[in-house]
């Protein structure tokens, strides 16, 4: 009973401060984050210890699948510059660099354990980040870049604590520390796209949508599992399968599934993510009493914390000026890009013309070569700048996934208790004072949000697209059909959205050719998505576009599904 009641308790304070914080402003992990550190010194209120297991090999997988699964691969692919650089270069700056801070700052403390903090210390966590991003209007690409670094670099960091904890028993040369991230990233990425792939193809043959999501809930764990027993990063083979998952989802699975999916996952997330921020709080005075228990100094591990937190911070404003300088670079070339890949495209052209290639073959070129000129149109357009930086390099705040992974050290690590502390500190320090200046600081640099006049465009320009094959599939599937019927499917459809026309006839839902109705429409949205995936492979709409009109052929294709199982 007492689980039960502590259960209820805790999901009605986290939609509590949730509400609340959203009416101050204030991202809701920063709101949980300091209500848990002031109920963690009530009377009363039970000691609370973050158990790593827990929250590493139960809570992150689904959290970082779920996030995964609505990243747009295009746009994970289009940024995989910036977010490698950031998820996986930066980390190992800030953890070589924090190890040698750490030695000088606990010179009792070996090396090894003084890397294994480093890398305790060197991940973000972009969930407060983005929450107040999208609140704020950042434009999405610097959206797709904190998201897409938040994904990657637990990853990375809790293989280099893997690595620096193997150092702590043993001797580990460079090369062998080089040897095993290799090893992992590529074992993660393979075991993450066979799962991915096998899910959509067998859950595609699920007729419901209840049992579609119900075995979605064990694909992060399916993905995670495998990874972890080959010593590879189950972390990052979640991410992968979600990547995956993600893409794949529209080709394979019903539109109901996905749009209940969708819907059960962001709930999902919203608990595990709050339930993680608010444990982290109230975890405060436990760790107090630890570091007095083992006789340590709490105020030396305070004061550490917040050089720890100096560090980190100047450390990634340092690494995101060159990080832009390279992107900047990039949209030079991108711009010079484009004569040369017209010119390509017309010797491939002339080049056709003179030779009998396959109708398959000549729309696969022109695809990628669509595709090149889309990547190089997005670098020139969708600009990061000085201002994108500023907001990137101020975004680093660190999460309970810091804590965690230093509840993960060793328990005869020297000075463990106050090395927990010190990750406390830095992940609580950057969390609250850039979480909640961040606003600030995206108002000062007055960063421009997306032009919305041209994704109005655009989107304006998918949905003829859509609607002409639509129109093609009208044509020949409605043989035979009566012609009101076929006359009401083409005024109900994106073809009726692109003629700006309206059915003006009876809702057809108890019209005796409902059944007639249905068919042919559905046969028209299945038209309008197999041209919505090809626009998305040749890549010339962005990734809002292609989401709202998904968005768009999943709801009526759902409403239609479900009439159609009427009796």
């Amino acid at each position: 009973m007492d689980l039960v009641l502590m259960a209820v308790v805790g999901i009605a304070g986290i939609v509590s401060i949730a509400v609340f914080s959203q009416r101050l402003g204030v991202a809701a992990p920063l709101g949980l984050v300091v209500v848990g550190a002031v109920l963690s010194f009530v009377p009363g209120v039970p000691d609370v210890e973050i158990e790593p297991e827990l929250v590493l090999t139960v809570i992150l997988p689904p959290l970082l699948y779920s996030a995964a699964l609505s990243m747009p691969a295009q746009d994970f692919r289009r940024n995989f510059k910036a977010i490698s650089g950031l998820a996986v270069l930066l980390v190992v700056v800030t953890t070589a660099g924090a190890g040698v801070l750490f030695h000088l700052l606990i010179p009792d403390l070996g090396w090894a354990a003084c890397f294994a903090l480093g890398a305790v210390v060197s991940p973000t966590d972009a969930v407060a980040a983005t929450s107040m991003g999208r609140r704020l209007g950042l434009p999405s690409r610097l959206l797709t870049v904190l998201e897409g670094e938040g994904l990657v670099n637990d990853a990375s960091a809790l293989v280099l604590l893997r690595s620096a904890i193997a150092a702590m028993a043993g001797a580990v040369s460079l090369w062998q520390v080089a040897g095993d991230f290799f090893y992992s990233v590529v074992v993660a990425t393979v075991i993450g796209i066979v799962v991915g792939i096998v899910n959509v193809r067998i859950r595609g043959l699920f007729q419901d949508a209840v049992f579609n999501t119900a075995a979605s809930f064990i694909l992060p764990f399916v993905a995670f599992a495998p990874a972890e027993e080959l010593g590879a990063s189950g972390v990052l083979a979640v991410v992968v399968a979600g990547v995956v998952t993600g893409h794949l989802g529209p080709k394979y699975l019903r539109a109901a599934d996905r749009v209940t999916e969708e819907v059960n996952w962001r709930t999902v997330a919203f608990l595990l993510e709050s339930a993680i921020f608010l444990l982290m709080g109230l975890s405060l005075e436990h760790l107090l009493d630890e570091v007095d228990a083992a006789r340590l100094s709490t105020t030396e591990g305070l004061l550490i914390g917040l050089v720890a937190s100096a560090f980190v911070i100047a450390v990634r404003m340092l690494f995101v000026v060159p990080l832009v300088a390279v992107l900047k670079r990039d949209e030079r070339r991108a711009a010079e890009a484009f004569p040369v890949l017209e010119q390509r495209r017309e010797k491939i052209a002339q080049r056709f013309a003179d030779a009998d290639v396959p109708a398959s073959r000549r729309a696969y070129i022109g695809r990628r070569f669509d595709r090149a000129t889309a990547d190089a149109d997005f670098l020139v357009t969708e600009k990061l700048g000085w201002r994108g930086g500023v907001v990137l390099a101020w975004s680093g705040m660190r999460g309970a996934i810091t804590l965690a992974a230093a509840q993960s050290l060793p328990s005869d690590t020297p000075y463990r208790a106050e090395l927990i502390l010190i990750a406390f500190v830095v992940a609580m320090t950057t969390l609250l004072l850039q979480g909640l200046t961040l606003p600030t600081v995206i108002r000062l640099v007055k960063i421009p949000a997306d032009d919305q006049e041209r994704l109005r465009t655009e989107y304006g320009t998918l949905l003829a697209e859509l609607a002409d094959a639509g129109e093609k599939e009208l044509a020949g599937s409605s043989s035979g059909a009566d012609p009101q019927t076929v006359e009401r499917v083409r005024a109900d459809s994106l073809i009726g959205v692109r003629d700006e026309r309206g059915s003006s006839s009876p809702d057809p839902d108890h019209d005796e050719r409902r059944e007639q109705y249905i068919r042919l429409r559905l046969l028209t949205i299945a038209a309008e998505r197999g041209a919505l995936l090809e626009a998305r492979a040749r890549g010339t709409y962005s990734s809002q576009t292609l989401g709202a009109a998904q968005r768009r052929l999943d709801l009526e294709e759902t409403r239609l599904q479900a009439l159609s199982e009427q009796p």
